[in-house]
């Protein structure tokens, strides 16, 4: 994993206790994005992550509220280059839902 990638595990892990995370780093399918260079230098990665997060503290919360309250978390890594990040916010409840056959 990344150094990135563990910080902001970290991050995540204080913020919401979440009992399921998986951090994804997707920069490599971004390298020709402008999102992907920090200082106009070239591609450098750690820029595009996917993350899926079950956590009890996302009750209650809409979708919005949930992905501003990621952001807000890393708003560190955000202001060092982080660019992007494709987000899968569930609380137990909906993940167990969407565990299940239909």
């Amino acid at each position: 994993m990344s150094g990135r990638a563990e910080r902001m595990e970290g991050l995540l892990r204080a913020a919401f206790a979440p009992s399921l995370l998986a951090i994804e780093d997707q920069s490599g399918r971004h390298a020709h994005h402008a999102g992907a260079r920090v200082g106009g230098a070239p591609a450098v990665g750690e820029t595009h992550y996917r993350i899926a997060m079950v956590a009890a503290a996302f009750e209650g919360r809409s979708r919005v509220e949930r992905q501003r309250a990621v952001h807000a978390a890393l708003a560190a890594e955000f202001a060092t280059g982080l660019h992007a990040l494709s987000l899968v916010l569930r609380t137990p409840v909906e993940a167990r839902a969407a565990d299940r056959p239909t």
